[in-house]
């Protein structure tokens, strides 16, 4: 009896489908595309089938990707269509060049969710193959934004491993000193100086070559990749100085020895791009696991370990941890709200009066528009349960005084943003507000208020723009800004009952009357039983919806202000016009604007 030799995979209908459609494609065009040989299907069911192109006709540019006359090429083909084909070169001659993936896999979908479309099939693989190289040969890939180019251009990460913070700039030499302080259990921030007695000392080391085929998994791998420097795509970059395998181990050995045992080894190396070695590194995360880390420390003590020969064989075939690092330096970050109206208020000082159903949002965004200073001020009231429907608290604000509960709020949104609370308005101790702030936003609905800031608007040489901000008593979703500019000495009071004149006798205005009538009974609401102060209708989303549009139209103005009222009406209320802006004037009331 003899042993059956296992059947071959075979491959899945809809490799079947691909590889159909290929060899018809072929068939059409044998010139521009041949199939070599026949599909192989592996164990884990991918088949490949390997193809030439003839790309002698491909246009060329300086820069771009060397083409020979024919290219051959290999197409994995997933077994179903959940996932797009994939394309890899075998050889190395792409490696370093961008969207190739360590080394010699085509990145040919760079964001497969959204660009890949089964119904295409393998005519639609194709374009997009050849697509990809003549933007390659032509030069068109920008590496300056290829994300993870310098390390090749893959996302190094170990499930479960902390994410490591980065805000300093640098690093500015080839070897530093980095310390990491816990911020959570999945947060590590790396700082050059230590800020905390758990922090963890690390080695930060600059590359003189970028890491085209990866990092690698394990230490040895790491180790071997540094000192790499035969293939072409990696040396041409040097010029700068940069660390080897020895002084890696040295600085990874003296880190560990002082830092407790039982504690990951991390280090950072910061990788040069290939194509933009003036730009700032890329910064590559990992450690070493608690045991090897221990097994590192012991197994230096007595000297620093010379060659990758020399350590432990766990140590030196231990895997790397790879850690996420939220890389948040100036000189590699964009705000995602840079060509917002709301960066108007980005390092900005700000006063906002009043910690409600307004104020309260509004100071949450304009802190996430990168405030610098924001100052906060509220009459006193306690945040209660009934408050948490719609104003910016949760249940461990309850019992707190708002502007108290707020400023802790908005410290934990931004570690460089600076929150204090003062005396609620009408104090003398706010007269000063106009000089240093550059805007001041009431949100209290108070008559008091809107007075004192009619005086405050008359403060000569004030640099503080002066902003009400309100809504409307049945729905919460009308909203009015007014703004009191710099060369105005009428403050946001006197505006808003010139303008509602204007408005009052405007009939296409209509829908805004409300906003300068005063309510009936049934327009508010009694929130308990008994003595409660009305209060108008609305909910967070109500609130949440007509602040963040006063916000942004406060922004779209803070930069060149012009005194004047903001209506503006959430999309559901079906109000027309959404928007309006009625410019103050001094008697007769100018023209309005729409």
């Amino acid at each position: 009896m003899t042993k059956r030799k296992p059947s071959s995979p075979t491959p899945s209908p809809w490799q079947r489908r691909l590889l159909t459609d290929l060899a018809q494609l072929a068939e059409q065009h044998p010139r521009a595309l041949q199939v070599i040989g026949r599909p192989t299907v592996d164990a884990s069911g991918l088949a490949t089938i390997r193809i030439s192109l003839h790309t002698a006709d491909v246009l060329r540019a300086e820069g771009g990707l060397a083409l020979e006359e024919n290219e051959e090429l290999l197409l994995v083909l997933p077994s179903t269509e959940l996932r797009p084909p994939w394309v890899l070169a075998p050889h190395r001659r792409f490696a370093g060049t961008p969207h190739v993936l360590e080394g010699h896999q085509l990145c040919i979908y760079l964001d497969a969710s959204r660009e890949w479309d089964p119904a295409g099939g393998m005519t639609a693989v194709l374009n997009r193959l050849w697509q990809w190289l003549t933007d390659a040969a032509t030069n068109q890939f920008d590496a300056a934004t290829a994300l993870y180019h310098a390390v090749g251009g893959v996302l190094h990460y170990t499930l479960g491993c902390p994410t490591i913070v980065v805000r300093e700039p640098g690093p500015h030499s080839p070897a530093l000193t980095g310390w990491l302080t816990p911020r959570s259990e999945h947060r590590l921030d790396l700082t050059r100086r230590r800020t905390h007695a758990h922090s963890l000392r690390l080695p930060v080391l600059t590359l003189s070559h970028s890491l085209p085929y990866g990092a690698g998994g394990t230490l040895a791998d790491l180790l071997n990749h540094i000192d790499d420097t035969h293939h072409p795509a990696k040396s041409p970059t040097t010029g700068q100085r940069g660390i080897d395998s020895y002084a890696f181990l040295r600085a990874l050995a003296n880190s560990a020895r002082r830092n407790p045992q039982e504690t990951c080894q991390y280090f950072v190396l910061a990788v040069p791009h290939r194509d933009v070695p003036t730009g700032p590194p890329f910064l590559l995360a990992g450690r070493l696991p608690t045991q090897a880390s221990d097994r590192l420390r012991t197994a230096t003590q007595t000297g620093t370990p010379q060659q990758l020969s020399v350590l432990p064989t766990d140590v030196r075939e231990a895997g790397i941890e790879w850690c996420y690092l939220s890389d948040e330096r100036p000189a590699v970050t964009t705000r995602r709200d840079a060509q917002r109206p709301t960066s108007a208020f980005h390092g900005a000082r700000v006063h906002i009066w009043g910690c409600g159903g307004i104020g309260s949002w509004a100071a949450e965004l304009i802190a996430r528009a990168g405030a610098a200073h924001i100052t906060l001020s509220d009459l006193g009231a306690p945040v209660t349960g009934g408050l948490l429907v719609r104003q910016n608290y949760d249940e461990t604000d309850v019992g707190s005084a708002k502007a108290t509960a707020l400023k802790q709020r908005l410290e934990g949104i931004r570690d460089d943003l600076t929150v204090d609370v003062c005396a609620p308005p009408p104090s003398p101790a706010l007269v000063a507000a106009t000089q240093d702030a550059d805007v001041i936003i009431d949100a209290t609905v108070s008559v008091t208020v809107g007075r004192f800031l009619d005086l405050l608007a008359q403060q000569p040489g004030r640099r503080a723009v002066l902003a009400q901000m309100t809504t409307n008593t049945t729905t919460a979703s009308l909203g009015l800004l007014t703004i009191s500019a710099q060369d105005t000495n009428q403050g946001p009071l006197a505006i808003d009952h010139a303008v509602g004149r204007h408005v009052l006798a405007a009939p296409e205005l209509e829908p805004y009357h409300s906003l300068w009538s005063e309510p009936e009974a049934s327009d508010e609401i009694r929130p308990t039983r008994g003595c409660s102060v009305p209060t108008f209708h609305g909910s967070a989303a109500d609130l949440v919806g007509v602040t963040a549009t006063l916000v942004t139209l406060l922004g779209t103005q803070l930069r060149h202000p012009v005194s004047g009222t903001h209506l503006c009406a959430q999309p559901h209320t079906g109000v027309e016009p959404t928007h309006h802006f009625v410019p103050y004037a001094l008697e007769p009331a100018g023209p309005s604007v729409p």
